[in-house]
């Protein structure tokens, strides 16, 4: 019993998913990590597509400044101001941020196709749906703008 609450919350640190989630997903793998981390992202991109085509109207704006001579303004949404206010989405935002200052993309399209560049061996959007399976709501990059000087 107290190897299981040990594996669930080891799981849990590592996924950012819910407590039942992991129960569940340590019981499908026969108690192996890493099979459990396959299945809770599986489910977690599955939970993503679905909540892709819902309104993403609560929102903020990053601003983000390096060394006085590049500024980066993000837009970034979700469907609620509680999501706005958590602490995933407020870090995410200000990933986003560096993420333009570093990369200067040109579009948002561009955006989520970049390697991220704390960990190339993932993409913006595999970042941003990370954070949509954590907080349960559509996130959107809406735009962003990048001055340098």
């Amino acid at each position: 019993m107290k190897d299981d609450v040990k594996n669930i919350t080891k799981l849990r640190d590592m996924t950012g998913a819910g407590v039942m989630e992991c129960k569940k997903a340590l019981r499908e793998s026969g108690g192996d990590l890493d099979k459990a981390v396959k299945i809770i992202h599986e489910q977690g991109f599955a939970k993503v597509e679905k909540r892709a085509g819902r309104e993403a109207g609560a929102g903020l704006i990053e601003s983000y400044v390096h060394n006085e001579r590049i500024g980066v303004l993000v837009d970034i949404r979700a469907e609620t101001d509680f999501v706005v206010r958590s602490e995933p989405f407020r870090k995410l935002a200000h990933e986003l941020a560096m993420q333009v200052a570093a990369m200067a993309p040109a579009d948002v399209k561009e955006l989520l196709k970049q390697p991220y560049v704390k960990d190339e061996s993932k993409t913006i959007e595999a970042l941003i749906s990370e954070v949509i399976a954590k907080v349960g709501e559509n996130v959107k990059v809406n735009g962003f703008s990048r001055m340098e000087v």
